[in-house]
């Protein structure tokens, strides 16, 4: 399956996103495979084989997104220097969201930019970070606030590289699926709440599925001025979750799936969402393993460290609450006593 995407802006640019379609990545220049130390192992070898190059090199970094940082664009950087890559060389990301946004934000800055390819290898990559050209790093202040906006080339999704992928980090990508289908379509919700996703055919329909979503909004707000915003529900409080733990404790699909739950709180709190349909999210969730809970210790650190996202502005917050399934709001106009009322549920 093949799902174009064309941006509003620029109907002359765009790219393809190849669903269980790679036989071959013809190159006609130099190329660099930007892997991890997990995925090197198990895939590499025989990635390496569907890629036709000039010269082909790889560079394998630390697995995790502790390692999502300035270093390690700095450690890949050297490397491609050292590889004399040139302007008409290509990077291909292998591996997970991380991968991905450190390949993309290398790829942005080496040389003033150069071409990329997304080789996404997890669920949450496939169904998200690869399609729509986010890339960056996490520092100290928070996630991602270091990156641009840098459009793959081509993105190839290969469910055969899920049968590796254990269980925690499976389900942590279904958080992403689940995300989409809550805030643009009630019908997917509604399948998703009783599909196995452990059936091949069933997850085939979800990755496919959410590509179309993300696909279709990345292609109306390149980016997010608008509509693309609504993408972020539960990551102003996922954000905050990871920069507090260090980005060591949750993996990001995880942390979204707590900043969901922390999103449908505040929308039953401003009256925006029915109790039970907070419930019904919640054990959707629950149903694939997901966390929902996690404890604040300090509420007014939580509330002010909102305001270092950048989806914030004007010393305001924003935030993407669901108003039922299928249907959201885009909200920054909610009061600091409200919002911390909702962080006090999560305090106890």
């Amino acid at each position: 399956m093949k799902i174009a995407i064309e941006f509003a802006a620029s109907k002359s640019y765009g790219y393809d996103v190849f669903i269980d379609e790679l036989q071959e990545i013809a190159l006609k220049g130099k190329a660099a495979v930007i892997t991890n130390e997990t995925v090197a192992p198990l895939h590499l070898a025989a990635f390496k084989k569907k890629i036709k190059a000039k010269e082909l090199y790889e560079v394998v970094v630390k697995d995790g997104e502790k390692y999502k940082n300035l270093q390690t664009i700095e450690y890949i950087l050297n490397e491609l220097f050292k590889f004399k890559l040139d302007r008409k060389s290509t990077l291909i990301a292998f591996g997970g969201g991380v991968v991905g946004d450190m390949t993309g934000f290398a790829a942005a800055i080496y040389q003033r930019g150069i071409d990329f390819i997304q080789a996404p290898t997890t669920l949450l990559a496939q169904v998200d970070a690869s399609v729509g050209g986010k890339t960056g790093v996490n520092n100290d202040f928070g996630k991602n606030l270091i990156g641009a906006f840098y459009q793959p080339r081509a993105v190839y999704c290969e469910s055969g590289f899920l049968k590796t992928l254990p269980e925690r980090e499976f389900n942590a990508g279904v958080a992403e699926i689940i995300k989409m289908a809550v805030m643009f379509d009630k019908e997917f919700y509604e399948w998703l709440e009783k599909s196995d996703l452990g059936n091949e055919a069933n997850l085939k329909k979800a990755i496919a599925k959410s590509i179309k979503i993300k696909a279709d909004i990345v292609a109306r707000d390149e980016k997010e001025s608008g509509i693309r915003a609504v993408l972020n529900y539960g990551h102003t409080f996922a954000h905050v979750i990871e920069q507090k733990t260090a980005y060591s404790k949750y993996l990001h699909g995880e942390a979204v799936a707590i900043g969901m739950a922390m999103a449908n709180e505040l929308a039953v709190n401003i009256g925006l969402l029915q109790r039970d349909e907070a419930r019904k999210i919640e054990k959707t969730l629950q149903k694939f393993s997901l966390p929902t809970r996690y404890k604040i210790a300090d509420i007014d650190g939580f509330y002010k460290a909102f305001f270092l996202d950048k989806k914030s502005a004007d010393s305001k917050i924003t935030f993407i609450l669901p108003c039922g399934t299928g249907n959201f709001a885009i909200k920054d106009d909610i009061k600091e006593d409200a919002v911390k009322k909702t962080l006090e549920v999560f305090s106890i």
